[in-house]
């Protein structure tokens, strides 16, 4: 009247659809090549010079109103967006990536 007892994990090695629960091996043959991250790489090019956005929020607000609830969230994003403009380009004035204003002059005469 007992029945055979069975392996706690299904029984036999098979899983639930009757399937054996060893792992198969993927389709790779071989070790993959190991990569050298010491190698030298070519020196990277002068940075061109950043013109700060004269509007920031411009892009966040042509998507539209946010589908955020409250009504102060477009004012919320646009102020974030505001900030994180106004860090970046105290950043790139630090480093002297900013263009200078007579650059900007001159570009802009240059193009009338």
């Amino acid at each position: 009247m007992s029945q055979p007892r069975q392996n706690q994990k299904g029984g036999g090695g098979q899983g639930q659809n009757g399937q054996s629960s060893r792992r198969r091996r993927s389709g790779r043959k071989g070790k993959a090549k190991p990569v050298d991250l010491w190698r030298p790489v070519p020196p990277l090019p002068e940075p061109e010079p950043i013109v700060p956005a004269g509007d920031p929020t411009a892009l966040v607000r042509s998507l539209g109103e946010p589908p955020l609830p409250g009504a102060d969230a477009e004012i919320s994003i646009a102020a974030v967006v505001a900030r994180a403009a106004g860090l970046a380009e105290a950043l790139a004035r630090v480093g002297g990536l900013v263009a200078d204003d007579q650059d900007e002059e001159l570009s802009g005469d240059d193009a009338a």
